[in-house]
């Protein structure tokens, strides 16, 4: 009687989520190797035309002409610079509608223009906003409705699959030690009905895929739901006290340098020597500070670092190691690199490739699975 309740509860919200969780798993498959696919894409803009004996320019004349390269309605809103001396750097400009219904209509506009750190010149300039990877992530973020109505629903759909992957193991768990042998194997001989094959895909790629899957599934939904994400961190911190956050404040009063920017750079490569990348974000008003979110490890976030500095004098106001932060903060900073696979290297992510194509399958076998009995059933009646 449990196992039919449960075969009921499996059945009914594995037809209502299907189709989301179809699409946020099969985007979520195809999102995985962005990072490798854009920088084989995009090569010859990543990287510099080096001239020999050439030092880079400052950074407040790199900014200038970035300005000059955006449309003079176009503000830049922030910039990569990396490490590696052969990179160039990347400037995006981006605007959002909030009234927007749709993906298309929320993103007014988000450019990147690629800018030799040597030359000064612009090597490329890419349009984000019809990128097929960012309408890709936007598909898997929301289902390309702004995030206030998209995201509650993938949210849901998700939380409703990590319930189909318990149910479905309850539902798969052998009922003796002699059927444990049948239930590994996918039976695709001539003389099996096409039932029993999607009820082998179904179960045997569903059990294998189980642990990996409700890894995914729960990662997902620490950015669908704030009391999920504060879950989280409390189990993971033990403790309820949010995390630190730093609100430093620029003076005007203070004394005033040429280039606060480039003093705020060099202080940031003193510190982090080592680190992959500086993501550098511009004050926003009078007050407000330069903010710098240092990626320490090229490819993934987990390790990062934060720094803040007066945008008058260059000076830094506050910074936070990774170091300083608690378990549950860490644990937040990896969630996206555990979703994506990336914390486990390339392996990891061939592990996400696969169990998210897995999870595509999954309603598709169910409801093949639907279809055939109920239709089996009609064809009895007559």
């Amino acid at each position: 009687m449990i196992k039919k309740i449960i075969f009921q509860i499996h059945l009914w919200l594995g037809l209502l989520s299907g189709i989301v969780v179809f699409i946020v798993s099969i985007t979520g498959s195809l999102y995985v190797f962005q990072p490798e696919i854009t920088a084989l894409q995009r090569r010859d803009a990543i990287y510099a035309d080096h001239p020999n004996n050439q030092k880079p320019l400052s950074q407040q004349q790199l900014w200038e002409k970035a300005r000059e390269a955006f449309p003079e309605n176009e503000e830049i809103s922030w910039v990569n610079i990396y490490n590696d001396p052969r990179k160039n750097q990347i400037f995006y400009s981006y605007a959002s509608n909030p009234d927007a219904l749709t993906y298309f209509g929320y993103i007014d506009h988000y450019r990147a223009i690629y800018l030799n750190p040597y030359t000064g010149k612009v090597e490329k300039v890419y349009n984000e906003k019809t990128n097929f990877f960012n309408i890709i992530k936007f598909l898997h973020w929301s289902l390309l409705f702004k995030t206030s109505i998209g995201q509650p629903i993938v949210g849901w759909a998700t939380l409703i699959f990590v319930v189909l992957l318990i149910t479905g193991l309850v539902l798969w768990w052998p009922r003796s030690f002699r059927a444990v042998k049948n239930i590994f194997i996918i039976r695709w001989q001539k003389t099996t009905g096409w039932y029993k094959r999607f009820y082998d895909l179904h179960n045997v790629l569903g059990f294998w895929s189980f642990l990996a899957a409700l890894i995914i599934a729960l990662t997902g939904m620490v950015w669908a739901f704030k009391w999920f994400q504060a879950a989280v961190y409390v189990a993971a911190a033990g403790t309820t006290t949010p995390p630190i956050q730093s609100h430093a404040v620029s003076e005007p009063g203070l004394i005033r340098v040429v280039s606060p920017l480039d003093k705020a750079l060099a202080t940031a490569k003193e510190r982090y020597s080592d680190a992959a990348a500086f993501r550098v974000t511009p004050p926003s008003d009078s007050t407000s500070v330069i903010n710098f979110y240092v990626q320490q490890k090229e490819g993934v976030y987990y390790i990062n670092h934060q720094l803040q500095f007066d945008q008058y004098s260059g000076e830094l106001l506050a910074a936070r190691n990774h170091e300083e932060k608690n378990a549950g903060e860490k644990l937040l900073h990896a969630n996206y690199d555990i979703h994506t696979g990336a914390i486990l290297g390339l392996p990891g992510k061939i592990l996400a490739f696969i169990v998210s194509l897995i999870a595509a399958s999954l309603p598709i076998t169910g409801f093949m699975m639907w279809w055939k009995r109920t239709r089996k059933k009609r064809t009895s009646l007559f």
